[in-house]
Order: structure tokens, then sequence, then C-alpha cells
């Protein structure tokens, strides 16, 4: 397994040299890639009682995601790749389950930069994660990676799920507001403690310093620690009644939640949302549309609801 800690070393000492935005920037052709192996029982443990998995013969729907992630560090890192690391803001992903994965499957993992497209708050590379058994590709995601960077159309101050800090300077005028996400019913609440990013950072190796303590948070512009995007997600999907049997994802992050906090999980059918218990900010919108067989709606866990699963 590649380290994580030595790509986010190396994007840290490049990122400096790299300009979002630049004329005629390409992304390389290389593809990171990981050969089959078994999934560690420990950090798959840990991961599930972070994020509120229980079923023990299925793999989270997330969890090749977490897998995968040292890849697309090391890819987001290297020499040629257009974006500066610090500062990528994680705006949105999408997943495709096309079976049930299982703990004792051997993924072959592979991750690629397939495209970089212009936003209206700098620019967007999308990154596409492969996961295969024995060949056949039995899971995919697509994830947006948000540069931002004073452009004619936005500020470069965008939303989403930091995964460092925005040093540039912004010129261009604001954007015009977005119309407010609609409400979806409350389904529960959960009280975030304020160690909920070391914890899961030591269960999915994401040990991004804006996750782990106030003191190295504020370095990157935020008053608090806040909570990993994609813990938001695994933990909304969790509440789903069967899990394993979520085929398609689509999650959007709007805003950061700040730890420790309260957020209000809130769903209707395949829809589902975390907010703040007023109402007045969505963290993070998605859909998850299970098989055939799996009957929708959301599950209430009131322990769960308690302590957010951490």
């Amino acid at each position: 397994m590649p380290s994580l800690t030595l790509s986010l070393v190396r994007g840290a000492v490049t990122s400096p040299f790299k300009r979002a935005g630049r004329p005629g920037a390409a992304l390389p052709a290389g593809r990171a890639h990981l050969p089959a192996a078994a999934v560690a029982p420990g950090p798959l443990a840990a991961y599930r009682a972070i994020c509120g998995f229980t079923e023990p013969d299925a793999l989270p729907v997330t969890y090749p995601h977490v897998l995968a992630f040292p890849l697309a560090m090391r890819l987001m890192t290297r020499r040629r790749f257009p974006l500066p690391v610090t500062g990528l803001v994680h705006t949105w992903i999408e997943i495709t389950a096309h079976r049930t994965l299982r703990p004792g499957d051997h993924l072959e993992l592979t991750v690629y930069a397939k495209e970089l497209t212009p936003h209206r708050r700098g620019t967007e590379v999308t990154v596409v994660t492969e996961a295969r058994l024995a060949g056949e590709l039995v899971w995919e995601s697509r994830s947006g990676y948000l540069s931002r960077h004073a452009t004619r159309t936005g500020t470069g101050t965008g939303t989403g799920t930091d995964t460092g800090t925005d040093t540039g300077t912004d010129t261009a005028p604001a954007p015009a507001p977005a119309a407010p996400e609609p409400a979806l019913p409350a389904v529960t609440e959960w009280q975030l403690p304020a160690g909920l990013g070391r914890r899961y950072g030591a269960a999915s190796g994401d040990r991004n310093p804006i996750h782990l303590h106030p003191l190295t948070a504020r370095l990157f512009g935020f008053p608090r620690a806040i909570a990993h995007g994609m813990w938001t997600v695994a933990r909304c999907l969790a509440e789903a009644p069967q899990p394993h049997l979520i085929r398609s994802v689509r999650a959007d992050f709007k805003a950061p939640v700040l730890l420790p906090g309260t957020v209000t999980y809130a769903a209707d059918g395949a829809a589902f949302q975390l907010r703040d218990p007023n109402g007045d900010r969505v963290h993070l919108t998605g859909t998850a549309t299970p098989g055939r067989d799996a009957t929708p709606g959301p599950r209430t866990d009131p322990e769960a609801a308690r302590d957010g699963r951490s």
C-alpha cells in the first residue's frame, strides 16, 4: 500500500510550484494501481464502528474509496499533475456498486484522473476509482475535486470539504447565491464529538490535519476541526435499511461540519441530507438507490442518534 503520509508531504512540497487555471494544462495519462489484496480486518472493523455499518458479511459500499484513497493521493501529488493538492476541495462523489462486496474479496484497485473541467470557482478534476475482482469490474466511483482560483465568473471560494487550504487570491465578482435546498423530513440528530475526525482518520488512514485538532485546523482557515466528508456520506448510507443492497450513490458536499457539533439526518425515499439542527445550513445532499430486492426508506437507530456512531 502506498504511503499516504508520504503523499501528503510530497503534495505540500510540490503545491507551491503548481498554478491552477494555467492555460493548456493537461492531465498525465498514467494510472495508480494496487494489485489484488485481502482487506485488513482490523481497519475494516474500526471503519464499520465509526460509520455505523452493521452487516458483518458485506463490505460497506463506501469502503473501496477508503482502500483506494492512498492511490488517489499518490496520483494527485505527482509532479506532472497540474493542480496543487493543497487546497483541493472534494465537491461530489458518485458510486456504482455492480454487486455486494464481501470482506474476503481480494480487490484490485485502479485510480486515474479523467478530465479537467472549468468551474465557476476554479478548475475541477474528475478522479475515477475502479475495483475489480478476478478481472471483473465490481465497483467504481467518480469524484470531483475543485482547485479554487480566481475566474471570470466566480470568486474561487467554493463549497465542499477541504483536503487542505486555499492560498490563492480572489478578484472576480461573487456568483449569484444558489437556490436553497428543499428540506427533507428529519429522521434523527447526531451528536458529534470533538475526536470524531481522529477516530475516522485512524480507521480510514486519512489523517489530514484539518480533521484532527482545532489547532491544526486553524492553520488551514477553519475555526475548529471538521468532519471528513466521506464520513458524512458513509454515516448517512449506514442508515439505509439494507446498506449492502445500495447500488448507486450520488453525494454533493455543501459545507463542512465543525467538530464538536450537532447535525440532523433527513431522508425521503432515495434522497438524504445532513444539515444543522436549525435547518439554516445544509452540509450534504445525496441519493442512494438500492437493488430491486431492497426496501426503500430510512432506518432510525436511537443509540446511533445519541453518539453519531462515534
